[in-house]
């Protein structure tokens, strides 16, 4: 049996709140592989970035593993949190994986950058607090007496965020600059290339596009995907906007108020979703192409909100916004159903019709 790079097993991240416990995150699970691409999709709030921090391990004082598994080259990193199922945040083993095996591109570039540090600085930071990974790069062109000594190791480091700034398309002359001094689009290039410092297995992109416009989201979008083809690099890409993550992914696993509502090969999804919510967000993107009645006709948006996850609905968490539910949705919760290869639905509609049965 083939190991996938990265398994995540029935995952429940709950946060503690004054109110109760937000159910965040309730029986995640899927996998990416090595080199490819896999979409997370949903409004938010659904859990997408709550999930990706339970990956890097990054989540608040207030967050609780409440269960599960994540699988990092067959290793559970879960195996690293407290007692009572918080984060150690500072633990050594975790520290290791975090910039050399996983990185992360964090939501919102104009908030991740240290203000009052230069740019160039803070990549060199993550550079070398993982000497061992920068030994497989420039680190090696040192001799052995300069292996030791903190000004060679600087002084390759510094190299390395040269090469990275050529990469991400950076002038070097930036490098000494701080936050302010960069566009929102240079500030997201340079947290690109902190997530590639170290050649990183597997990069977490968390919203990388935000509040950008069009043209530089096109650009930066073009830029990872021709990084991660070039350095066979695994990614989960989070983004509330199905149609942007569609650009890159191979697989895609869409998110509802903490669950998982439908998972599988991006073109099957956009050519066959089966799930409620999947088509409303199908149906909420424009388009160009076609005449004006038949685009208005066609442009729906889904009703509702999510729901509370302090308290959410029974049963299916969907049924209160979907046109087809009936009332098992609102009392039972819908198992995984298999609909094609790797295509996985979590919908009574979608289980009745795949036995063959009318809805």
């Amino acid at each position: 049996m083939t190991m996938h790079l990265l398994e995540v097993k029935d995952l429940r991240i709950y946060f503690k709140v004054r109110e109760g416990w937000v159910e965040a995150v309730d029986g995640v699970s899927f996998f990416v592989d090595e080199g490819e691409t896999l979409g997370i999709v949903g409004e938010s709030g659904c859990g997408k970035t709550t999930t990706a921090y339970a990956i890097t391990q990054l989540l608040p004082k207030n967050a609780y593993v409440k269960g599960g598994e994540i699988l990092f080259k067959g290793r559970d990193l879960l195996q690293y949190i407290n007692r009572d199922g918080t984060i150690n945040l500072f633990h050594p083993e975790i520290r290791k994986v975090r910039w050399r095996d996983i990185s992360i591109i964090f939501q919102g570039a104009m908030d991740a950058l240290n203000p009052v540090y230069k740019v160039g600085r803070q990549i060199e930071e993550a550079i070398l607090a993982h000497p061992d990974a920068l030994g497989k790069m420039a680190y090696l062109e040192l001799s052995e007496n300069q292996k030791h000594t903190s000004k060679a190791m600087q002084e390759a480091a510094r190299r390395r965020v040269e090469e990275l700034y050529d990469i991400v398309g950076i002038a070097k002359d930036r490098i000494d600059k701080y936050p302010h001094e960069y566009s929102g689009g240079m500030k997201q290039r340079a947290l690109i290339a902190m997530a590639l410092a170290l050649n990183p297995p597997l990069m977490i992109a968390d919203e990388p596009t935000t509040a950008l416009d069009v043209i530089t989201q096109y650009k930066i979008l073009g830029e990872i995907k021709n990084i991660q083809k070039e350095y066979r690099m695994a990614m989960i890409m989070i983004s509330h906007d199905i149609s942007t993550v569609a650009e890159i992914s191979d697989r895609m696993a869409v998110m509802y108020a903490g669950r998982l509502a439908e998972t599988g090969n991006t073109l099957d999804l956009f050519m066959d979703p089966r799930h409620p919510y999947t088509m409303g967000l199908l149906n909420s993107i424009p388009t160009i192409k076609g005449d004006k009645e038949t685009l208005l006709a066609r442009l729906q948006s889904i009703p509702g909100s999510p729901p509370p996850l302090v308290n959410p609905p029974g049963g299916c968490r969907f049924h209160p916004r979907c046109p087809f539910a009936k009332s098992v949705c609102s009392r039972e919760t819908p198992e995984a159903t298999v609909v094609g290869p790797n295509h996985v639905v979590w919908c009574h509609k979608a289980a009745a019709e795949s036995a063959g049965d009318e809805w």
